[in-house]
């Protein structure tokens, strides 16, 4: 009996505690999201305009930034701000948020900030412990990192030109994410300290970077260089990242040197006007460090690595007198003795090494190879800087000017002024901006000369002075000394002004090693990403290759097919047609308008009442239509000759070749001929009243259907000439036109006048390709005519 109240008592308290509990939960989660209204973060209304939201969040990141901001409550407001702004600066959210309270996209429909609601019943997300990657739990190292469309199109391509970016693609609810995050934290704190760029990308919010960068999975992790996208295709580890930025970095940037090859590499100096840095270290491989310094500053200088634990380079510490206990940076310039700057620690930092470098760019008077060099050597003056002054050689690079030359280099080490700057040229390089400084007119190589000159603007002005002729001298010393105190003094002693064309690139001829180096890394990267199986960012160059194969494929297969069956289609129709003469080709005549590739045949359409309509009257504009006149008896020996005299024009698609037979079609003619009187000059002894009937037999006309003028060629023989001789419509040649068959000849002809009769049909066309050349250039007279004839004129002959 005592049992029972007491296992009512423990039921009552258990209970008590669970409404305790779920009590204390829920004034938690409204707690929690009361506190994050974005419009209180933000301290705006709920009838804010998007301008006046912009203008706040913008004030309060300022203010609240962790970098300017020591508050240890910084970051996260920091944090509640950005959150704040993402979702009312996106009208989706805005309204989402205004109607449900909810204020992530990737939460379920209904749902608060910090819990899901479901009928007034809150259950807070932490109570499940889902690791999901959602910016709600995105730590500020991520957020500082993100990257956007125009940031990474406007600042990270740049900038991947002198260090590579490594880049992390992920998106919210990314459960995979979250195993890399503790590696990906530990190289990032790693390579920012080395200068290496960082990048995050949220695939749900940045969908157009993250298709622009080829990024199809998440996570993914990419490195960046020289604008140049690579993907990291193994696993993630801190040695495997490591050594996938060095291997983005190109393979030459550091040459090792020893005591064999120390003075090639440092007499180089002149030809690549740059000075040389060489590191000493005891480490057998290239740090990173020095990898990426000599990648930012390319540009400007060359770089070595001497391995201290090498036997080959114990002459180069000896002679150097480097300590072997702390990694030794040396600069040369154009004294390889003595180094013209050295730093020396256990731990380099890159701050140290970028303020080394960025005081030791340039020689002490480099020579002027580019524009760029010209540009960052001899600034443009600004108003809020002080004047800068070049002091220029213009010089010859023969060897009786090396005297001079390096006494004006021994000048240049003298100086202590910053605000000048010393240089030299060479005029056959640089022969224009020679001539405008020595004020040469007649483009001529001049004497040595050294001329002061102060930049005025980007376009090119500058104020300068001729100051010495220069051959090295201690006059010539003395003489710019001088001048350079009376400069300082007094700057308006440069009296002259002039537009400076823009510098040759003497370096230009380095393009095509340059081009092969990328070749060869291209090519690279293709078999890595074979390799890899990324087939997805491989297709469009896979389908590339493989649509060139196909259509290479498809034509030689097409012609191969096309040339047997036109070889078939051609042994039939040569032995149709006439055979052509002397290796001529070949005579495809055809009585329908059908055309067939040209090969070694002409093809020539009979003009009959079939073809009339399609080959004259209807014909193309731009087209004409080259009809030759025959009769029966002439037909085999004036066809062969036609085809001979325009087989070199049958390459142009605008002319058609036909033969009209006078036997059927005189009436035709004759009306044709009407409208050309003035070209046909008859004699009245032709005519005679009808006695003797005009021989039109190897007339050519040339028809345009659509302009309705023709074109006339009349042959000229005479019976007495077996030469047969010819004349074109201009060329001023009327003779006496005689026809081959005499009503008074005998029914029968010996085998000799046959064969004379022959001989004169087939040399009525000799000069027609000379007549056929100035039809082409458009230099026949036309005759134009009203309309063409009708079909009623072309009729049979009875």
């Amino acid at each position: 009996s005592e049992t029972l109240p007491c296992l009512c008592r423990n039921v009552m308290s258990l209970l008590l505690a669970v409404v305790l509990v779920l009590s204390e939960m829920l004034t938690g989660a409204s707690q929690a999201g009361l506190e994050m209204d974005p419009y209180k973060v933000l301290g705006v209304t709920r009838s804010a305009s998007q301008a006046e939201i912009k203008k706040v969040y913008k004030r309060l990141a300022k203010e609240w930034h962790p970098d300017k901001n020591r508050n240890p409550g910084a970051e996260d407001m920091f944090i509640k701000i950005t959150k704040s702004y993402e979702i009312l600066s996106n009208e989706d959210k805005r309204a989402n948020y205004d109607r449900y309270g909810q204020t992530d996209d990737t939460q379920a429909y209904g749902s608060g900030r910090y819990g899901h609601r479901h009928d007034s019943f809150y259950f807070d997300e932490s109570f499940f412990n889902f690791p999901f990657n959602s910016k709600t739990h995105r730590d500020f190292a991520d957020s500082k990192f993100t990257l956007h469309f125009n940031q990474y199109i406007n600042d990270v391509v740049p900038d991947s030109y002198k260090r590579p970016y490594l880049i992390k693609i992920t998106s919210d609810w990314c459960f995979s994410c979250i195993h890399i995050e503790p590696v990906w934290k530990e190289v990032v704190q790693e390579m920012e300290t080395l200068g290496v760029g960082i990048g995050v990308v949220d695939v749900g919010y940045e969908r157009r970077l993250a298709n622009h960068l080829g990024a199809h999975r998440t996570p993914s992790i990419l490195g960046v260089i020289n604008g140049k996208v690579t993907f990291f295709h193994y696993a993630v580890a801190k040695e495997h990242l490591r050594q996938f930025v060095e291997d983005l970095l190109p393979q030459r940037l550091v040459e090792r040197v020893t005591d064999k090859n120390d003075l090639q590499f440092l007499n180089s100096w002149h030809e690549i006007n740059k000075p040389h840095v060489l590191l000493f270290d005891q480490v057998p491989v290239v740090p990173l460090l020095y990898k990426l310094t000599a990648f930012a500053y390319k540009d400007y200088m060359q770089f070595g690595y001497v391995d201290q634990g090498l036997s080959e380079t114990a002459n180069l510490q000896k002679q150097f007198n480097i300590n072997t206990y702390a990694p030794t940076m040396l600069v040369f310039k154009e004294n390889i003795d003595k180094p013209a700057d050295i730093i020396q620690a256990k731990g380099m930092k890159k701050q140290i090494i970028d303020e080394f470098m960025a005081n030791n760019k340039f020689l002490l008077a480099p020579r002027l190879v580019n524009q760029k060099l010209f540009d960052e050597l001899c600034p443009v003056k600004q108003f809020h800087r002080r004047r800068k002054y070049c002091v220029l050689l213009i010089t010859r690079d023969e060897e009786t000017f090396s005297f001079g030359n390096q006494e004006f280099l021994s000048f240049a080490s003298t100086n202590t002024k910053e605000v000048v700057r010393f240089a030299y040229v060479y005029q056959r390089l640089q022969q224009p901006l020679c001539d405008i400084l020595t004020q040469n007119k007649d483009s001529g190589q001049s004497p040595p000369q050294v001329v002061i000159l102060e930049r005025r603007n980007a376009a090119g002005k500058v104020l300068f002075k001729p100051v010495t002729a220069w051959n090295g001298s201690e006059e010539d010393k003395q003489c710019l000394l001088d001048e350079l105190e009376r400069l300082h003094k007094d700057p308006s002693i440069l009296i002259h002004d002039a537009m400076l064309p823009e510098l040759n690139n003497e370096f230009a001829s380095m393009f095509v090693i340059r081009w092969i180096y990328a070749s060869y890394d291209y090519l690279s990267e293709v078999i890595d990403d074979i390799l890899h199986n990324n087939w997805r960012e491989m297709m469009p160059l896979l389908s590339l290759i493989f649509s060139a194969l196909f259509i290479l494929f498809g034509t030689v297969v097409i012609q191969a097919f096309s040339d047997s069956s036109e070889d078939k289609q051609t042994k039939p129709k040569t032995r149709d047609g006439t055979k052509a003469e002397n290796g001529s080709p070949g005579l495809f005549v055809s009585t329908v308008n059908f055309r067939l590739p040209k090969k070694n045949f002409v093809e020539v359409t009979e003009l009959t009442d079939i073809t009339y309509m399609s080959n004259l009257v209807k014909l193309r504009p731009g087209h004409m239509n080259i009809v030759l006149v025959l009769t029966d008896a002439s037909k085999n020996i004036l066809l062969s000759k036609f085809a001979k005299e325009v087989y070199s024009f049958t390459g142009s698609l605008t002319l058609h070749f036909s033969f009209l037979n006078i036997d059927k079609h005189s009436e035709w003619m004759n009306t044709m001929l009407e409208y050309a009187q003035d070209a046909m000059q008859i004699d009245a002894d032709e005519d005679d009243g009808g006695n003797h009937k005009i021989d039109y037999t190897g007339y050519v006309l040339a028809l345009n259907g659509h302009k309705k003028y023709l074109c006339l060629f009349k042959p000229v023989y005479t019976g007495e000439d077996h030469e047969g001789k010819s004349s074109e419509d201009e060329g001023g040649a009327t003779g006496r036109l005689r026809s081959s068959s005499r009503d008074d000849h005998p029914p029968r002809k010996s085998n000799r006048s046959r064969s004379i009769s022959t001989l004169q049909i087939h040399h009525k066309l000799d000069r027609l390709g000379l007549w056929m050349e100035r039809l082409m250039e458009g230099t026949l007279p036309r005759y134009y005519i009203p309309a063409w004839p009708g079909l009623d004129k072309i009729t049979p002959c009875k």
